[in-house]
Order: C-alpha cells, then sequence, then structure tokens
C-alpha cells in the first residue's frame, strides 16, 4: 500500500468522491471483506460488495487474499493507498495553466501551480511505480511569522535573489544526459483559526 495515490482519470475520480465509496475507502486501510464492511456501514452486503467491485476496477482497492468458508469464497479488499489526491489530469478540460497569467502574486495563480505540480508529480509517481524505479525529489516546508506586511516583501525579495543565486551556479543548460527540474517556491497565510485569521486580516489591510 501507497501512502498517497494519484488518481489520474476522471472515472476513477468519479467513483472515489462518491460520499459512500469514500467512506469505504478510508476503511479499507485496513484489510476487509464485504461482510465485515457491511456491519460498520450499515448497508446490505450486496450493496457494499457493489461499491467495491466499482472500486476494484478503477485501481483503488485491490485483494489481499480469499477465505474459503463453506460454499461461499469471501474475498478480502485492502485499499491501494492510505490516502488519495486527483490529479488535474482527470479534469483536463478544465485544468489550470499558470502559464496563462503568471502573476506571482496571485493566489490563484499559486493554486494553478500546486495543481501543476501535483499532476506533473502525479505523472512521475505513476511512471516510476510500473518501472519499479526510485523517483528523486526534495521539498522543504515550514513556517515563518513576519512582524510586518514590509517584512513579508523583504523577505520575498531576499528569498528570490537567494535562488536566483543558486539557479545560474547549478543550472548547465548543455550538461550531456543532463535533466531539468522544476523549482516551486511559496508562500502563503497558514490556516488557524477564525480568530486568528481576522485578526491577520486587518493586520493586512493596516
Amino acid at each position: 500500500m501507497f501512502e498517497v495515490g494519484v488518481i489520474e482519470e476522471a472515472g476513477a475520480a468519479e467513483v472515489a468522491l462518491d460520499p459512500t465509496r469514500a467512506r469505504l475507502l478510508g476503511l479499507l486501510v485496513q484489510p476487509h471483506s464485504a461482510t465485515s464492511l457491511a456491519g460498520v456501514v450499515g448497508l446490505p452486503r450486496q450493496k457494499v460488495n457493489y461499491h467495491l467491485k466499482t472500486l476494484e476496477s478503477h485501481g483503488l482497492v485491490e485483494l489481499v487474499e480469499e477465505r474459503r468458508k463453506g460454499n461461499v469464497t469471501e474475498r478480502v479488499l485492502r485499499a491501494t493507498a492510505a490516502s488519495f489526491v486527483i490529479s488535474p489530469t482527470a479534469l483536463a478540460a478544465v485544468e489550470p495553466d499558470p502559464e496563462r497569467s503568471p502573476d506571482r502574486l496571485s493566489a490563484r495563480w499559486l493554486l494553478a501551480v500546486a495543481a501543476r505540480l501535483v499532476k506533473e508529480v502525479g505523472q512521475l509517481v505513476t511512471g516510476a511505480s510500473r518501472a519499479g524505479k526510485p523517483l528523486a525529489t526534495f521539498a522543504l516546508d515550514g513556517t515563518v511569522r513576519f512582524a510586518s506586511a514590509a517584512d513579508r516583501a523583504a523577505f520575498a525579495r531576499e528569498l528570490t535573489a537567494a535562488v536566483t543565486g543558486l539557479v545560474s551556479r547549478y543550472h548547465d543548460e548543455n550538461a550531456p544526459g543532463g535533466r531539468d527540474h522544476r523549482v516551486i517556491i511559496a508562500i502563503h497565510p497558514s490556516i488557524t483559526s477564525r480568530a486568528d485569521n481576522a485578526a491577520g486580516a486587518q493586520n493586512e489591510e493596516s
């Protein structure tokens, strides 16, 4: 089981977003049969079995074992991942494109960049899994508390200069066998309580 699974097909996304099937996926972090799940979710076993077959047909759950009970074979299933993320590939007709209106100060442009990140890394993860090869990635995640909007702006300028310097230092356009890597750095307010968010909005206005 993977820690995170990437849903790239529209049909699989539709299946996973169904409330009942989403609940079953959450329960299937641990192996279950249709019978055991039926007792948990309060649905007839036949109904649960129908949902499980649908999930399995889209690669969201997999068979763990089969148990013989008298004349009946009980299938035990498990989710293929502990959690799932839907790639913009599943919404190809309306997926965001950061190239349409690049504005590094726009929150919606940041969402478009993040969506592209999910799409591209999802494709890389899928390809690496099929090839049985590791995927080299790196990420930083942290929190910085700014005393003022001016400090935040100064931080952004210094960060831009530092990253630009690193890219200039290590980028080699003519390196034989080299491979391009995308670099994404984002800054956004942390999600906290409503009271903190209201205070933050007041600070932004002052």
